[in-house]
């Protein structure tokens, strides 16, 4: 069984594969259009440029475009204590930093986590799960 760090490489070197396989993908259909349409390849070089920018903004800025779509606004210790605390407790004894905590105002009972390393980390959970679980039942989710 791998232990935390050895997936935590894995999962950087498949995100790492997903963009290059992504900026790969658009020049080479890119080139296939070009070529189809009798133009020349310039298109492609054009391509590489907007693919490989938009391939690094989606990796840089993901957690922001993600909280954005959502909806989400930053939760504060006092309205959200519960969450707050059990984050922060959990960030300590993992060592990790204290990430960014979100709330989407949500009756729903979902949470996730985004973020490309533990300096850009974000959580962001449902004001439907917060109301309804247990300090304990949060600290699982979290």
């Amino acid at each position: 069984m791998k232990n935390y760090y050895e997936q935590v490489d894995e999962n950087k070197l498949k995100s790492n594969f997903i963009i290059a396989g992504f900026v790969v993908f658009i020049s080479l259909a890119t080139y296939l259009i070009s070529y189809a349409l009798g133009s020349d390849s310039s298109a492609v070089v054009l391509a590489v440029i907007i693919s490989s920018l938009t391939g690094l903004g989606s990796f840089y800025y993901s957690d922001k475009i993600v909280l954005a779509m959502s909806g989400a606004r930053p939760a504060t210790k006092k309205e959200f204590f519960n969450f707050y605390t059990v984050t922060e407790n959990l960030a300590t004894v993992a060592h990790l930093p204290m990430p960014k905590l979100f709330v989407i105002d949500d009756t729903a009972m979902n949470a996730f986590a985004t973020g490309r390393d533990p300096e850009h980390a974000v959580v962001c959970a449902t004001t439907g799960i917060l109301s309804r679980l247990t300090r304990s039942e949060l600290e699982g989710v979290i």
